[in-house]
């Protein structure tokens, strides 16, 4: 697709990634895709329905917010919320009520309406982090009408995940996971959630596609769905003919807020095992490996030597890390991990971010035109806390502003907070306008135009050639948490 449709489709995924959301204006509903016809042919779905629905619940989670006038007050982090649950004081937003923020009654509440389901009987409900991030209260209401206030046990910002627990004195209906590897395209998918905050809604359709990689990181690897799903169906579930979840409900493509009949859901097996750990220790430890990565085409599998296109390249090894230490090296490719074939780079950060720091992972590569294993003992992927503390403090600071971009040099403070080598180099966004797409508080840009940088006024003089030359955007290399990757920038900003 051209630049422009990339762009756009970044755009619309991102709104449509914060569908937990609540709604500042009427949204134009699309009527929903029929069902299959074997479905109806076999009398629909409704005995499926009638099992399912007690163990799927409606999410709001509410923070008490300031007022507009006092936004640019607001603690690091705060902006995001409001963008993302909607202005407070507005109509139909909420006016009333203490949160567990400790605010008066009658400061202005922001709230986000979402889905969710009860994966254990004891009171634990799975949803997407997007829905409840940030959020002072929390609250489940179920089939029966109850409600519950809910303690979030756990995030993970990476899946989209979170995992929540309610108090109950009895065992909850509960849904069980699919073997998700065993959907295939085609086959009959049922989504139950809450659309718009309309309550407990059933629509049906079937698996368009698997393995969609949407560009929201490297663990993309969803299930495409023409079920309609819609703003507040976030992290519901969708079920096969069996009554069990193959998919956790995250995304739709929209360019106008509707379904459009194209959704994704996080497939079971990915979500499984992040649950567990979410429940079992409110946090997920990821392994990591220290490499850059980069896929085998049908060229470079013919100038590698190898018989098809496939694996994952090592472009780079960094200093130090789990990879060079292991003896690792630019120009491997792996093709199996852990006994677990490597088709991708996706399948391999999934499959070295889901196993525990400390563990010993064998690698089957492709060397100098032929295969050799090596063992690899992965350590705790750095990043994302790092990342965290990196943007609140970045709000804090001066800094330089270039191509819509505020920027600081890279110091030994600041390689500490995200966890870099001695030897980084590069310049540290502090912040970034709403004419930059791709870049985030926290990042280190390595390079412009391929040139390395060390100060704001590098980038400046790098974007300014690229101004000089005709172009309309600057490359950037940019470093975020272990991985790397080149974005651009708008040099009419600068």
């Amino acid at each position: 697709m051209s630049l422009a449709t990339a762009r756009n489709f970044r755009r619309n995924l991102a709104m449509a990634l914060l569908a937990g959301t609540a709604l500042l204006a009427p949204a134009t509903i699309q009527t929903a895709a029929a069902a299959p016809a074997e479905v109806l042919a076999n009398g629909g779905v409704a005995d499926l329905v009638e099992r399912v629905s007690p163990a799927v619940v409606t999410i709001t989670a509410a923070q008490t917010a300031p007022t507009r006038t006092a936004a640019r007050d607001l603690p690091p982090g705060f902006e995001e919320f409001l963008r993302r649950f909607g202005v407070p004081g507005l109509p139909g937003q909420g006016g009333g009520g203490q949160g567990r923020g400790g605010q008066g009654r009658g400061a202005p509440v922001a709230r986000a309406l979402g889905s969710g389901f009860v994966f254990d009987a004891s009171g634990y409900v799975v949803t997407n982090r997007h829905v409840i991030a940030d959020a002072d209260q929390v609250t489940v209401a179920f089939s029966d009408g109850t409600e519950r206030e809910a303690e979030v046990i756990g995030e993970d910002e990476r899946t989209d995940l979170a995992v929540l627990k309610v108090k109950t004195d009895k065992p909850l209906p509960a849904l069980k996971f699919a073997d998700s590897d065993k959907v295939r395209v085609g086959d009959v998918a049922v989504a139950v959630g809450n659309p718009f905050g309309l309550g407990g809604t059933v629509t049906a359709g079937i698996v368009s596609a698997r393995s969609r990689d949407i560009g929201s990181g490297p663990y993309d690897d969803y299930l495409q769905l023409d079920a309609s799903i819609n703003s507040g169906n976030s992290g519901g579930p969708t079920f096969n003919m069996a009554g069990d979840v193959i998919g956790i409900n995250t995304a739709i493509f929209t360019p106008n807020g509707g379904s459009v009949g194209i959704g994704f859901a996080i497939p079971s097996n990915l979500a499984k095992p992040v649950v567990e750990a979410l429940k079992r220790d409110g946090k997920v430890e990821r392994g990591w490996l220290g490499v850059n990565l980069q896929g085998v085409t049908k060229e470079l599998a013919d100038g590698l030597g190898l018989s098809k296109e496939g694996g994952a390249l090592i472009a780079a090894v960094e200093p130090k890390s789990p990879a060079e230490k292991a003896g690792l090296k630019p120009g491997d490719v792996v093709l199996s991990a852990g006994g677990k074939p490597i088709k991708d780079t996706r399948d391999l950060a999934r499959q070295v971010g889901m196993v525990k720091p400390g563990t010993k992972l064998d690698m089957a590569l492709w060397r100098d035109g032929k295969e050799k294993t090596i063992a690899v003992t992965v350590e705790q992927a750095p990043g994302q806390p790092q990342q965290r503390l990196a943007k609140a403090e970045a709000q804090k600071q001066d800094g330089e502003e270039v191509a819509g971009l505020k920027l600081s040099g890279l110091t030994d403070q600041w390689r500490q907070r995200l966890r870099l080598p001695g030897d980084a180099a590069g310049v540290v966004v502090l912040d970034v306008g709403d004419g930059v797409e791709g870049l985030r508080p926290g990042d280190l840009i390595t390079s412009v135009n391929n040139s390395a940088v060390t100060s704001p006024a590098d980038v400046a003089a790098q974007v300014k050639a690229a101004s000089k030359a005709g172009r309309k955007n600057a490359l950037v290399q940019v470093r975020r948490g272990e991985t790397t990757a080149f974005l651009t920038i708008p040099v009419d900003m600068g």
